[in-house]
């Protein structure tokens, strides 16, 4: 209890409590039928050549079909290394569904049992397994904003996000980068972390873009890119001092993005005290699996440099 007490201080910024920042879609079920009811007729994903319309009604199937495959609202799903558009298709069912998507830096990486985490097994493309589902699914269950969207496994740790840390995290990043309608973006992230989710399956929804690798105005890498073609995405926390205007600092921890450049992204606060990451912010993630390695002072999250 004391953990859980200590990790609201620290989502709370300034006199603003996590879940009171008014963010214009309130769930991840709800951002996609707003965008349907917005922008049903354009393309959402060009390299997939997908309409909003299009893009929901594979969701909808996708959620029949994991619903065949017995999966249950809050049940933990570990989303495989796979394609984009397979990918995209199992976290948005499964969050129409009501589940949590689990996704591991590592294939083989060892899963806690509390977790009961269940697997999906399927062959070929799921397109193929979809393709006779009913395009209408009407959710029996809708995730709160403070429940497990995502829970994400690594070699370090075991991190789970909220619905609305991941939402506040792309706001923010979609405020900051001027990310609007008739926009062309493309981000190279494998999708396999919180980073992807936010970057390459939120974004482009919630910002109204289209996600094309083909000519996008704006590109977000892990390589050296020139500020008139995109950004470049870092992860050493550290030399964040030294960061350039087209840089954006990425801490797992807050969701996804920190900065833009040396600064915060909105609602989000952070300082580094020599080798420690104090962070605090709504896109602060809802904890560690193991509650006792999280550390706290002055109501920020400690963060030791892992990179």
């Amino acid at each position: 209890m004391k953990s859980k007490n200590q990790l609201y201080k620290a989502q709370t910024i300034g006199n603003i409590e996590p879940i009171e920042y008014m963010i214009p879609y309130p769930s991840t079920q709800s951002i996609i039928e707003g965008q349907v009811i917005k922008y049903g007729d354009e393309i959402i994903f060009e390299d997939y050549n997908l309409t909003n319309i299009q893009f929901y009604e594979l969701i909808q199937k996708t959620s029949h079909w994991l619903h065949n495959q017995g999966i249950s609202p809050k049940d933990n799903v570990v989303i495989k290394e796979s394609s984009f558009l397979d990918s995209i298709l199992l976290l948005y069912g499964l969050w129409h569904l009501g589940a949590v998507a689990v996704f591991l830096y590592n294939p083989d990486q060892k899963i806690d049992e509390s977790l009961k985490a269940k697997f999906l097994n399927y062959d070929n493309t799921l397109i193929d397994q979809i393709e006779s589902l009913s395009s209408k699914f009407i959710p029996k269950y809708k995730a709160l904003l403070n429940e497990n969207a995502v829970i994400s496994i690594s070699e370090h740790n075991s991190l789970s996000f909220s619905h609305y840390g991941l939402l506040v995290n792309a706001n923010g990043l979609q405020k900051g980068l001027n990310l609007y309608s008739n926009t062309k973006f493309f981000c190279d992230l494998e999708p396999n972390s919180s980073f992807w989710v936010v970057l390459c399956a939120i974004l482009p929804v919630y910002s109204m873009c289209t996600f094309s690798s083909k000519n996008p105005s704006i590109i977000l890498t892990t390589d050296n890119i020139q500020p008139q073609k995109g950004f470049r995405l870092r992860k050493d926390w550290k030399n964040i001092e030294k960061y350039k205007v087209n840089e954006l600092g990425l801490c797992e921890e807050n969701s996804a993005v920190i900065s833009i450049g040396q600064e915060p992204i909105h609602l989000t606060d952070f300082k580094i005290n020599n080798d420690e990451l104090w962070l605090k912010g709504h896109s602060l993630m809802n904890g560690y699996l193991n509650k006792e390695l999280m550390t706290f002072k002055e109501d920020y999250l400690i963060i030791n440099d892992k990179y």
